[in-house]
């Protein structure tokens, strides 16, 4: 004989188990924290400088 399963005990657990996978996902794809944030902004402005400083006058984006 077979175990009796309660489909909606077993649909319930199923769905908890997709919304945590997913969870972890978005925790891998976004969970920086702020103070990282700001570091990648600052590093990034200053990349950015440091090419705007590099444009030779009269050969701008404009030519």
């Amino acid at each position: 004989m077979s175990n009796v399963v309660n489909l909606r005990q077993a649909r319930k657990a199923k769905a908890r188990d997709d919304k945590a996978r997913a969870a972890e996902g978005n925790r891998a794809k976004f969970g920086r924290t702020k103070a990282e944030r700001i570091a990648d902004d600052k590093d990034q402005a200053r990349k950015d400088a440091l090419l705007d400083g590099a444009y030779r006058e009269g050969r701008g984006l404009d030519d």
